[in-house]
């Protein structure tokens, strides 16, 4: 049976919540992810990596403020929670279950060469310290639990920036390597890498970045946002000078925000001498008007947190209708199972219920529905309605060709399965499947 492909394409996107969101995140990450998630033929998830904070935070209430904050952050910038899957990490209790599955297949000299790690021991070894002071069992574990993420909704790709791209590739190392070990479960992801996306530098000129204090928040009050942006750095050429667009932090934070035609009118002003203080008033102005409507959407969701709860709460639950039965199929091809289910197949097997039958059929609301029923006539699935029955067809397609790894594909068509019933039809229909290959 070939690697199980999700179709529509999956997209994945992690977002650490960690800190404030600044102008930065917003037109590197933000803007064009939310753009791209009403992309067609797309299915993307968003995820609030909250388990990854705690390796570096270790302040509850910074924890769930940040959380909070850039919940708040994303949904006002567009990100609609109806379109995509949009769920906080840790309410997933599926990822540290697969974290812990794919610790036991992965080496630990895969691990050794992770970027952060080496990073922390290259610089413990500068010192003349232990390699591993203050080096966290978490930290060394940070790419097995990106890794659970990815692998656990079979993403196709993965957004990332160029320093990320280690990491989903030992997200592959791993998914190939229980793949060969239990069968193939896992897609294995791509990193998508989009050089178009901005990256902004911050009030001193470096790359605008937490770690360096220069940050401008992406919702501060105007007057805050205005008192920041007249602290950006500057040379001392005088008004009426020709000023340089070439390494201007100022000209770079326009042009982000700026169509084509505004930035070459701010081009020549720089050539024609602007002042300074004229200039940062037209990037206030211009920054502003893109930001202002989406300010007022923050700051009406974060005097309602509950309302983000909820938000975040459905999410969940629409992850958790893929990520419960193919857990529960993990767990099966590892070991973990019923005790009496060898008992149960040999006696399934007897019955010839490896030749399921699909029964479609129409309701009297005129919705197709399809049923798929062992050699005993016993349902094993359920379908949810369809509008026509070409639609209830491509999913029984979809189960005949795919096997047991189309029902993760299919869950939002299907009535709930618990996990033990998503094992059985699994390995049905897997049956199924390899009849119809020989």
């Amino acid at each position: 049976m070939a690697t199980p492909t999700p179709s529509p394409l999956r997209v994945l996107t992690g977002i650490t919540t960690s800190g404030t969101p600044h102008l930065g995140n917003y037109v590197g990450s933000i803007r064009h992810s939310v753009r791209q998630s009403v992309a067609p033929g797309v299915e993307t998830f968003f995820f609030l990596a909250d388990y990854h904070a705690l390796i570096k935070v270790n302040d509850p209430a910074l924890v769930q403020r940040s959380t909070l904050e850039i919940a708040a952050s994303w949904l006002a910038c567009g990100l609609d929670p109806e379109r995509v899957t949009f769920y906080r990490q840790s309410d997933i209790p599926e990822i540290p279950e697969l974290t812990w599955f794919l610790t036991c297949v992965t080496g630990k000299g895969l691990l050794n060469r992770a970027h952060a790690y080496k990073a922390s021991v290259d610089k413990n070894v500068a010192k003349g310290e232990d390699p591993d002071a203050d080096v966290s069992a978490g930290l060394f574990m940070y790419p097995v639990l990106m890794g659970a993420d990815i692998l656990m909704f079979n993403a196709h790709q993965v957004p990332v920036g160029r320093d990320q791209i280690q990491h989903i590739e030992m997200a592959r190392d791993m998914g190939q390597h229980f793949n060969h070990l239990y069968g193939e479960h896992f897609t294995l992801p791509e990193a998508l890498i989009d050089d178009a996306v901005a990256t902004l530098p911050g009030l001193d000129g470096r790359k605008m970045s937490k770690s360096y204090g220069n940050t401008i928040p992406l919702f501060a009050p105007r007057a805050q946002l205005q008192k920041q942006i007249a602290s950006i750095v500057t040379d001392s050429r005088a008004p009426g000078e020709p000023k340089d667009t070439e390494g201007s932090a100022l000209f770079q934070i326009y042009q982000a925000f700026a169509d084509a035609e505004e930035t070459e009118a701010l081009r020549r002003a720089f050539a024609e001498g602007i002042g300074w203080g004229d200039a940062k008033q037209v990037l206030f102005e211009r920054i502003d008007r893109e930001i202002a409507p989406m300010r007022e959407r923050y700051e009406a969701l974060m005097k309602d947190p509950t309302r983000i709860e909820q938000t975040l709460l459905a999410g969940a639950a629409k992850a958790r209708r893929l990520s419960q039965p193919f857990m529960g199929r993990l767990r099966h091809a590892v070991g973990l199972r019923d005790l009496g289910a060898q008992q149960q197949t040999g006696a399934r097997k007897a019955a010839k219920v490896a030749r399921p039958s699909f029964k479609q059929y129409r309701e009297r609301d005129g919705q197709f529905h399809f049923k798929l029923l062992d050699a005993r006539g016993e349902t094993l699935l359920q379908s949810l309605a369809f509008a026509s029955p070409q639609e209830a067809g491509r999913a029984i397609a979809l189960l005949q060709q795919q096997g047991g790894a189309a029902l993760a594909v299919l869950a939002g068509q299907l009535e709930m399965l618990s996990a033990e019933q998503s094992q059985a039809a699994a390995e049905v229909l897997d049956a199924l499947a390899e009849g119809a290959e020989k």
